[in-house]
Parts: C-alpha cells; structure tokens; sequence
C-alpha cells in the first residue's frame, strides 16, 4: 500500500522534499493513517516540516472533544506541530441559513490555509509551495461520484475528486479505507509508535456517519455496498473510470482556456465576450463561462447551471451579442451585452466598496462565538508554535452587503 502512495506522490507531483505540509486529522482512521504515513515520510526526507490541523465541528458534544484530545495526542507522539481550531458551525448554519455539512467544510479550508501561512512563514518559504495534504481515499471518491449522480453534475463532476486542486493534495485516492485500516492495525502489531483513545482503539468513530438520514451516509452504507455485491472491485474500477474522465475533463479545459484567450478581454472584476466568443461550439462556451464565474466569484463559490445558461443567452441563435440584454446572475455579477461583445462584471470589485470578493474578512477581536483557533503549546515547545500562535486571527463573518 505504501508503494501505491508514493507513486500516487510522484506521478501526480503532489509534494516534493520542501514543501511544507499541513495534515487535515479528524481522528479517523483515514487521517489518522494519514499522519503515521506522513511522518515516515518526513522522516526519509520525503517531504518538509509537518504540522497538524485538527477541527471541532462542536456538533457532538463529549465525542467531539475527544476525537481533539486523540489528535493532541498523535501529534504529541509523532512530534508534529499542532493546531487547534473550534468552529461553532449549528451556530453559523443557524445565522446564515446554511448547509452544515457545507459549512463545516468551508471553515476547515480557511482554517487550513491559516495553518498554512504560518507554517509556511516559520520555514521561510513562500506559500506557493505549501501544501494541505487531506486523507480522503478511494471510498470518498466512489462516494462523490455516486452522490453526484444522483443530484446532478456537469462532466467535470463525475471526476469526483481532483489528486491536487490549488495547495489541496491528495495523496491517498488510490487506497482504500479497509486498506488503510489494516495498515493501522499492522503496524500495532510490529510495535510502532502508535496512539490509543480510552477505549483502546487505533482511530475515532464518528456515531454519525452510521445514520442514513445523512446523504453521504445514505451512499456509503446503501448504494456503495449493494454495487459492490455486483462487483468486488467496484472501487479500483469506477476510480479508473473517473481518472479516464480527468484526462478528457483536463483537455477539454485546456480548449475552454485556449478559448478564452482568444475570444475574450479579461482584468480583475470583469470579462468581456468578444463576439467572436458566440460562435464557438456550446460545450466549450459552458465550460470557458464556468471559469470566468470562477474567477469573479472566487473559486469556493457554486456555480450555478442557470447563471451559465443566463450568459450564454446574452448571444443570439447566430452567435452574436443581444445589444441591451441584461441580467443579473449569482446574486452579485452584472451581465449586460452590446454590439462590442457581452460583459461580465463584479461590482463590488470594480466600484472598489469591497476589496475583495471574498465573504470572510479578518478582524482583530478575541471574542467570537463561531469561531476560534489556537495553537496547543502543550503538544511541542519548538519557535514554530511560538510564531504560529501570533498569526492565529479570530474570524467572523464580513457584514451582508448592503
């Protein structure tokens, strides 16, 4: 299994001897396997300093404190720097409407990229070459694919996950989670530094993930297990299915940026579609219009199917722009066309009310109630804590604009 990890490493450049690495732990096995296969790593000179990241949800009362001690605990043994981030996300769904699973899973990326910085900064090297290294496995990408399918999803979807997106890396798609847990297992036995909770189990159980009522929980203890009855190797066969799709994705997206080079003027805030742009082929037009959105929204935003097909009717039958069409799209962008082509626009960003599109702004207060992050000194004395403790921010959401 270890081999499988290191060529997934080096066929899809995940991280080098340098890179500075932040490991996402939840306590389960997966990132708890995570954390061992890491720290071997680093330990052969494979990849830079380690640090660890653990996130409380404060969803599960007790469990959740202390799925935080056994990660406290497993950095302590492996001698990895530590962060600690609380994140009330019931309070955040409450206050914005929002989807908890959704939500959870935003503020553990911008607690990540935090952890990153700092860690980054403590090994003098640019953020660039940092890296968030997350333990999801085969199992999670069978389970995106089939949620996928049933909710719906362009073709870019059905690649389910992305081996690196941005400082993301992947380096366990490959594996499986039985594997991984038998590689726990394993090196108990062989007498390996190796961490226990009170219960004397390798790695926490989430009670949750067994309730069906819960989409993902529905697919992997439902759909997952009734497909693989048909076929045993579902895992290692959609996964080659879904890298058969990346490839395609991956050229086609390169068209859609060759098109956009082509075809379209573009600074920050705002796009113009020449005409030229209306006479491409549709699929190209969608996935070019895709990443324009990207780029004004920012890429954690979704992207909805009706803001692309919004756009694509600022053009006519004949592929030329409808002169006074004009909507807005995505609650904030402005689309409006003429004669000169079809403009795409953010206007907080280009009437400079807001400096960025992003809805997370930092603040210096020490007293929010949905989220706090700090650094256990407890785990390690080494400088690292000391200068990741001073760029530890409070957030809180930016106020609604207006």
């Amino acid at each position: 299994m270890i081999e499988t990890i290191e060529h997934t490493i080096g066929k899809h450049a995940l991280f080098d001897a340098a890179s500075p690495a932040l490991l996402m732990v939840s306590g389960g096995s997966d990132s708890t396997a995570l954390a061992y296969i890491m720290a071997d790593l680093h330990a052969r000179g494979l990849v830079g300093p380690l640090a660890c990241l653990h996130v409380n949800h404060k969803l599960r009362g007790r469990d959740a404190e202390d799925d935080q001690v056994f990660v406290a605990a497993l950095a302590e043994a492996l001698d990895i720097p530590f962060f600690c981030c609380e994140v009330d996300v019931a309070l955040l769904a409450r206050e914005t409407g929002g989807n908890v699973e959704a939500i959870g899973r935003q503020e553990r990326y911008i607690a990540a990229r935090e952890a990153l910085e700092s860690l980054c900064m403590h090994a003098a090297v640019p953020i660039a070459e940092g890296r968030i290294i997350t333990a999801h496995t085969q199992d999670d990408r069978v389970e995106n694919f089939y949620m996928r399918s049933i909710k719906g999803t362009g073709p870019g979807g059905f690649r389910s996950m992305l081996y690196r997106n941005g400082p993301v890396v992947r380096p366990l798609l490959d594996v499986s989670r039985a594997g991984l847990r038998c590689y726990l297992e394993e090196r108990a036995a062989r007498g390996e530094v190796v961490v226990r909770d009170e219960q004397g189990s390798l790695w926490r159980e989430d009670a949750t993930n067994a309730h069906t009522d819960r989409f993902r929980s529905y697919v992997r203890h439902e759909i997952v297990p009734a497909a693989k009855a048909q076929n045993p190797q579902l895992l290692d066969t959609l996964c080659r299915t879904m890298n058969l799709i990346a490839d395609e994705d991956d050229f086609m997206e390169s068209l859609a940026e060759e098109a956009l080079a082509n075809n379209a003027e573009q600074a920050e805030g705002y796009t113009l579609l020449l005409p030229s742009f209306g006479m491409l082929a549709l699929p190209l037009k969608r996935r070019a219009i895709r990443s324009v959105l990207e780029s004004l929204i920012g890429s954690e935003g979704r992207i909805e199917s009706a803001a692309i097909e919004a756009v694509l009717r600022a053009f006519d039958e004949d592929g030329s722009p409808q002169s006074g069409y004009v909507v807005n799209i995505q609650g904030d962008l402005a689309v409006s066309a003429n004669k000169q082509g079809v403009l795409k626009e953010n206007p907080w960003i280009n009437s400079r009310s807001f400096p960025s599109t992003s809805s997370w702004h930092r603040i210096r207060h020490a007293e929010s109630s949905c989220f706090k992050m700090q650094v256990c000194s407890s785990v390690c004395s080494r400088p690292l804590n000391r200068s990741m403790k001073r760029s530890m921010p409070i957030y809180s959401r930016s106020p609604k604009r207006p």
